[in-house]
């Protein structure tokens, strides 16, 4: 399980597009939001790197924790 601090995700938009773009990215991928501490975790065979540049192409810049 893969943990990113995402400081601009504050909404349902906001998850909802995360998860789109990472289930195109892993179809099988796990994903946990929590939206108020603007955290997701990911299980998935998908890299770190590609995790991150995946959300930057969707508008996110996140942090690995």
């Amino acid at each position: 399980m893969q943990k990113f601090s995402v400081p601009d995700m504050t909404c349902g938009h906001c998850k909802k597009t995360i998860e789109e773009a990472i289930n195109k990215l892993d179809g099988n991928a796990k994903i946990e939001v929590d939206l108020d501490a603007h955290v997701i975790e990911v299980a998935t065979e998908a890299g770190t790197d590609k995790l991150l540049s995946t959300l930057k192409e969707v508008g996110y810049e996140a942090t690995p924790l």
